[in-house]
């Protein structure tokens, strides 16, 4: 997942275009995953922080594979339109997207991955970006029949000369927030030919989010819990805070939970931590991905960042990980990083209720 982003673009698998110019904490950002990596290895809602295995990392396909009703055309993201007359090879070139596919049910017609595709049925795929870059050589020596990006995906040169090959390429919208799990979804299931099972999956997806939001306890003491998003990447020293626009905010939000950093006025995606920024989000939870925080040396280390110990989360040492693959995904299993969200920020028992 390229993390963070929005017009960082490093992060959030969506965001602005990568073919918008980037600033200078998303250089370092970009920098350092491509050192550390962002994916994930275990499912979030399936267990606590730290307990989920490596076989929980895994797509749900729909009961039926689907057969795609080609050819279709449709409008891409950035204008074109595209006609597409076969599914045989598809090349996703974001995690999410790839995701998508294979829930539908089409993960057998997928030939490569982004390296931010990180779940189980796709792991052995050969990966067709270097860091977080298309290698457009890569994709075109696998002869796929329909590539599918969304605004992430760059560099800008190997897009055009994907389609400059005469390949049906669909770029997809982004998701920034809960709603547009099903647009998402809708969309890819159009450009693959097969929208009656993209409304069996958007059904599926959005039933299921809504069955975990009636989870939520509907008192707590003290109100709504504020909840801090960091990102870290201790190996390249990156600590950033995460504002209103980190993608974040709609999560915590459909977990029942503010956003403490959109609540202390940070406008931005993210913001490079400082004592007085956390002092003023004064959340009461941490939420990281769980690469971040094995990279500071877990919850030992992580409050020894200036300024965390020092919160009411970071004196009660109460942080909630969820996997980096996942987290911001927005898409089929966004029903699980919301139960995995719920279940530690509310735990039976537990002060939250």
């Amino acid at each position: 997942m390229r993390f963070p982003q929005n017009s960082v673009t490093a992060g959030r698998e969506e965001g602005r275009p990568r073919i918008a110019r980037l600033g200078a904490v998303a250089a370092v950002v970009a920098l350092s995953l491509a050192l550390t990596g962002c994916g994930a290895s275990a499912d979030p809602a399936a267990e606590p922080a730290g307990a989920a295995t490596a076989a929980a990392d895994r797509v749900e396909p729909l009961a039926t594979a689907p057969e795609p009703q080609l050819p279709v055309t449709v409008r891409s993201a950035d204008g074109a339109e595209v006609t597409i007359t076969s599914a045989d090879r598809i090349v996703p070139l974001t995690g999410s997207l790839s995701e998508i596919v294979f829930t539908l049910g089409l993960g057998g017609q997928v030939v490569a991955r982004d390296i931010t595709a990180t779940f189980e049925q796709a792991e052995n795929l050969p990966v067709v970006t270097r860091a977080h870059d298309v290698s457009a050589e890569s994709v075109l020596s696998l002869k796929p029949t329909l590539v599918l990006a969304d605004t992430t995906t760059g560099p800008a040169e190997a897009i055009g000369q994907i389609r400059d090959a005469g390949i049906a390429l669909v770029v997809v919208e982004p998701a920034k927030e809960l709603a547009d799990v099903g647009r998402r979804i809708t969309a890819v299931a159009e450009a693959l030919g097969v929208k009656s099972a993209g409304d069996e999956l958007r059904t599926r997806t959005e039933s299921r989010i809504g069955a975990v939001q009636k989870t939520i306890p509907s008192r707590r003491e003290g109100g709504k819990p504020r909840v801090a998003f960091l990102y870290l990447r201790g190996s390249a020293s990156v600590y950033l805070l995460g504002g209103r626009e980190s993608g974040a905010s709609s999560l915590l939000e459909a977990a029942g939970a503010v956003d403490a950093g959109k609540a202390s006025g940070l406008t931005k995606d993210f913001t490079a931590i400082t004592s007085e920024a956390l002092a003023k989000a004064a959340p009461d939870a941490i939420l990281v991905m769980s690469k971040g925080l094995d990279s500071v040396g877990g919850v030992d280390g992580l409050v020894k960042i200036p300024g965390v110990a020092e919160t009411p989360a970071g004196m009660d040492r109460r942080i909630v990980s969820i996997d980096d693959g996942v987290l911001l995904n927005y898409g089929p299993r966004t029903d699980r990083v919301l139960a995995g969200l719920v279940d530690q920020l509310y735990p039976k028992g537990g002060r939250g209720k």
